[in-house]
């Protein structure tokens, strides 16, 4: 069993699906350094926000993950392996998207300099994506591609992601970098950082990004001790492409956001 997936955290609780995809898919990119199907433990997450006043959080959060033959629970994932052998494996899924955010986490100032009134505001909501997924893997690394769709009517949108990664091992450590892009809709896009028909009608100037592709690379690091232990790390950056950018709901002069946790496990 991946030692990645030994020590997912779950992170149904967090207030962002950013950190939550990240740890969905660095669970996929180690192989049998653990045995176990169960573990637990603690992770700490931090994220740089893009959005206006939010800032940076930290959150100390429960490590609980499965991984089965067919079934798996991968941070707000819970999937199905329809097929797997050694260099590919297809499966579906249901996952959580917590992009959602209140209307009074943004800050009043940084909104005001965008030109907005945080009064006039809505929420954006949290929704549910049921997806599916590839990876193909060999010699030259991992190929993963991910298509999901909010089936909850939040948004509307669906979501296309690929990324390549390529792990190296340093003693017992494995480090995974990771290059890739993810594709949003432009009702996903319109919805999280767009604003709004019922924002419009206060009085809020219109704004729509349309579909949007960000880019991101992250290094995940994997280090197993004491036999059923592990160490999990992973930096993800983002880099806003200008539709995204140029958002009043994001914070002026904001070009990207980082993502950061360290867990650790002990598998069952």
């Amino acid at each position: 069993m991946s030692a990645l997936r030994a020590c997912t955290p779950l992170l149904l609780l967090l207030p962002f699906s950013v950190a939550a995809q990240v740890v969905e898919r660095t669970d996929k990119q180690a192989q049998d350094l653990l045995p176990s199907r169960w573990s637990a433990g603690l992770a700490v997450v931090h994220r740089d926000s893009e959005y206006a006043g939010e800032g940076t959080r930290t959150r100390l959060l429960p490590n609980i993950a499965y991984d089965g033959d067919r079934f798996y629970l991968r941070g707000a994932a819970l999937g199905y392996r329809a097929y797997k052998d050694e260099r590919f494996e297809l499966r579906t899924f249901v996952a959580g998207r917590l992009d959602g955010m209140d209307a009074d986490d943004f800050g009043v100032t940084e909104l005001a300099r965008r030109g907005v009134d945080r009064s006039l505001l809505s929420d954006r909501d949290d929704s549910v994506d049921v997806g599916v997924g590839g990876s193909w893997k060999g010699a030259a690394g991992k190929l993963d591609l991910d298509a999901r769709v909010d089936v909850t009517g939040t948004s509307e949108g669906y979501a296309v992601a690929l990324d390549y990664s390529y792990p190296l091992t340093l003693g017992r450590t494995t480090l995974v970098p990771s290059l890739g892009a993810v594709r949003l809709s432009a009702d996903m896009a319109d919805y999280y950082y767009g604003i709004l028909d019922e924002e419009v009608a206060r009085g809020v100037a219109a704004y729509r990004p349309g579909a949007a592709t960000v880019p991101r690379a992250s290094l995940s690091l994997v280090h197993p001790f004491a036999k059923r232990w592990v160490l999990l790390g992973n930096l993800e950056y983002r880099a806003l492409p200008d539709a995204l950018q140029d958002s009043p709901l994001v914070e002026a002069g904001k070009d990207r956001s980082t993502s950061l946790f360290i867990g650790i496990s002990r598998g069952f």
